[in-house]
């Protein structure tokens, strides 16, 4: 009989062992499938801003720049070269978010550039357009709506304005979620990271809809969820944005970003405020 209960202890013990293997296995490839998708879209957005800088140096070549446009000049290429680097080294999810925001740095860094040598005033320092990180320093703000939710004011770039304001579709970032391609802000907690580096401290500041990176923690308006949660099809539906895009005056030109938004960590599970329904 004791030889039956040793068996039995041992066996349950053995399949605890198995099953908490098991699970340990399933989340270092969740993370590790969630890390290669975010490393995708970013390594696309380091390659976009390194043909951009390219493309500058081509345009400025007849162009004697003064001193203050060469500073500029060279904190764009140093962001794109630390961006790079940062890449390189990112072993998880969370190490894209100081990829994105040291390109955010760097697109700053480029619009001044580009003001300067057309003898514009210097932008001022705001998120990027909400559609497209790409697209620099959001310069207005637009009356949008997501799918089935209220028109709110969002920071965006010009084209992107003149877009709306025609009603034609403007040019949002894909990303893939599962096996279709969606909107970066519908992609789910794996992008995450990579939107906090753009908008996460101008989301704290008041600056951005906050509304948008506490959806991507599981749902628009359920604010939990893990990194592999992004990769399956579908989203629960709204809640309120969570809060307004803000006052669009100018920003710490610094980058201070007012809080640690590189830990995936938005305030206790993704509570930006209000997600009580549309």
């Amino acid at each position: 009989m004791m030889w039956v209960l040793l068996a039995v202890l041992l066996a349950s013990g053995l399949a605890l062992v198995v099953a908490n293997r098991s699970a340990t296995q399933r989340r270092e490839l969740e993370a590790s499938q969630a890390l290669d998708a975010v490393r995708r879209v970013a390594d696309e957005d380091v390659t976009r801003f390194g043909e951009e800088l390219t493309q500058l140096h081509v345009d400025t070549l007849t162009a004697e720049l003064d001193a203050a446009a060469r500073q500029d000049y060279q904190r764009a290429l140093d962001a794109y070269e630390n961006a790079k680097s940062l890449l390189t080294d990112a072993r998880r999810p969370d190490d894209i978010t100081e990829v994105t925001r040291t390109l955010e740095d760097g697109r700053y860094a480029l619009a001044c550039v580009q003001a300067r040598a057309a003898g514009d005033p210097l932008p001022t320092r705001r998120p990027p357009c909400f559609f497209n990180p790409a697209h620099g320093p959001a310069q207005t703000d637009a009356t949008w709506a997501p799918p089935g939710g209220a028109s709110r004011e969002i920071p965006v770039c010009l084209a992107d304005a003149d877009r709306l304001a025609h009603g034609a579709e403007p040019d949002v970032r894909q990303v893939r979620k599962g096996n279709r391609m969606v909107p970066w802000y519908d992609g789910g907690p794996a992008y995450q990271p990579y939107a906090g580096g753009y908008y996460g401290g101008w989301a704290l500041n008041g600056l951005f809809p906050a509304f948008v990176l506490g959806s991507m923690m599981g749902g628009w308006g359920d604010g939990n969820g893990s990194y592999a949660d992004g990769f399956a099809d579908g989203q629960s539906e709204g809640g309120d944005w969570g809060g307004d895009s803000g006052d669009a005056g100018s920003a710490d030109s610094g980058g201070d970003w007012g809080g640690d938004v590189g830990g995936g960590d938005w305030g206790g599970g993704g509570d930006f405020g209000d997600f009580g329904g549309f």
